[in-house]
């Protein structure tokens, strides 16, 4: 299967998968309408999928939810391929993913310097030092 084919499967599963999560079809109490399907790896022979899942709440409920996810498996496949004509609808595994809250954490931390960076150069223009710079003549 093209790659192109096979990244249009998986932006299918992601979206059926999180719409199933939305309306609550998924009866699994670990299930949260918080959890977020990223993204769906499509191997090329079309017998798995590995199915990414985040949220903004701690870590536990995040494993808690893709451990629901994963009980439900059997469901979800069952339901998304009434939906999908392909020929083999692929195993789906559930992976807790923290990429969106490791990718936020990295946001604030670069704010932060940013902040001080403002912080030290108003501090040293009140004083009346000049900024370095960055191509000095320093031997």
């Amino acid at each position: 299967m093209s790659e192109f084919r096979l990244l249009k499967l998986g932006e299918q599963l992601r979206e059926e998968i999180s719409s199933m999560i939305l309306r609550k079809e998924i009866k699994d109490p670990r299930v949260s309408t918080f959890l977020n399907i990223n993204r769906v790896e499509v191997t090329k022979d079309l017998k798995y999928a590995k199915v990414y899942v985040s949220s903004f709440l701690d870590d536990n409920s995040v494993k808690r939810g893709t451990a629901g996810l994963q009980s439900a498996a059997g469901f979800i496949q069952s339901t998304i391929a009434k939906k999908l004509t392909i020929r083999q609808f692929p195993h789906l595994t559930f992976i807790a993913d923290s990429s969106i809250k490791e990718g936020f954490n990295m946001v604030k931390k670069l704010d932060s310097l940013a902040a001080q960076e403002q912080a030290i150069a108003e501090e040293r223009k009140e004083k009346g030092i000049p900024e370095p710079s960055e191509f000095s003549d320093v031997k």
